[in-house]
């Protein structure tokens, strides 16, 4: 898809907040939608990346402690936990989740629905670009007081 070209006056008057926030709605919107199709939300999703990249590391208040910086649904996590327990997508031993091999299956199934929608996201976009609009959010971030530092 192309797009209209602009002067840099032009675009250097343009809202920042207006456009990251359409970007967001659209980004976000999308990956939603295709979590739903597997009764995913976002949370379900951040916590079993999260259990799968770091087996045998997060009990539930500190998993909880670490999500909830990009939780903005209202959401409980305790009650995120609890469906995956039930589905039987994680375990608790002693206090510490860990993925199950139907949890595994369950991310892999939703990666492969994601994998389109974050082409389509960073499609016509030169990864240099891309770098570019990442550390100018980060910046953006920082300046206004948050972390601007990548999540670990």
């Amino acid at each position: 898809m192309t797009i209209k070209e602009y002067p840099p006056e032009v675009l250097n008057g343009q809202p920042l907040g207006a456009w990251t926030g359409e970007a967001y709605r659209r980004v976000v919107g999308a990956i939603r939608a295709e979590l739903a199709v597997e009764g995913l939300t976002q949370p379900h999703w951040w916590t079993i990346n999260h259990a799968a990249g770091s087996p045998g590391r997060w009990t539930r208040a500190e998993l909880a402690e670490r999500l909830s910086t990009w939780e903005d649904l209202g959401l409980d996590f305790d009650e995120v936990f609890d469906d995956l327990v039930r589905w039987g997508w994680l375990t608790e031993d002693d206090g510490v989740m860990a993925l199950t091999p139907g949890g595994e299956a369950g991310r892999q199934r939703a990666w492969e629905r994601l994998g389109p929608v974050l082409e389509k996201t960073r499609a016509g976009v030169d990864p240099d670009d891309y770098v570019t609009a990442i550390n100018v959010l980060r910046r953006v971030v920082a300046n206004l007081g948050g972390d601007g530092d990548l999540p670990t």
